[in-house]
């Protein structure tokens, strides 16, 4: 027995309370003959996949719209003589650079459209028929 310096004033301390919540037993484990030939659909690449297919759009069309018009402003504030004068008989440059802004917009939601549809559809598509997959594999567990 060992001895105490400072012995507590209130006695000793009551035994360890016993858990009123006991553990929960474990999941049966799944039947090994049966396992899924695809792991759900959180652990795909494909969503990654996706996302970066996604934002490569988003900055294409915006950098291409964007772009030109800040490009048309950087001619107007440095170039002002460039800006003035005449491609044809009265039309001025800047005009003519300023009316190619509407034509530049219609391209970028082209080239929007187009990468939707080669890359960011088909990506979409497969997820989607992958989650329907994993979700009837589950109805039938």
């Amino acid at each position: 027995m060992s001895f105490d310096p400072y012995p507590s004033p209130w006695g000793p301390p009551p035994p360890p309370r016993r858990n009123p919540y006991p553990r929960t037993p474990a999941p049966p484990a799944p039947d090994p003959r049966r396992a899924p030939l695809h792991p759900p659909l959180g652990h795909h690449s494909d969503l990654r996949r996706l996302r970066s297919a996604y934002r490569w759009q988003r900055r294409t069309a915006t950098l291409t719209a964007l772009g030109y018009f800040v490009l048309f402003l950087i001619l107007s504030a440095s170039a002002p003589s460039f800006m003035t004068g005449t491609v044809t008989d009265g039309v001025p440059t800047g005009l003519l650079l300023a009316l190619l802004q509407v034509p530049v917009t219609w391209l970028a939601i082209a080239m929007y459209e187009g990468t939707a549809r080669r890359h960011v559809d088909p990506l979409a598509d497969l997820i989607r028929r992958q989650t329907e997959l994993d979700a009837k594999r589950g109805a039938t567990r």
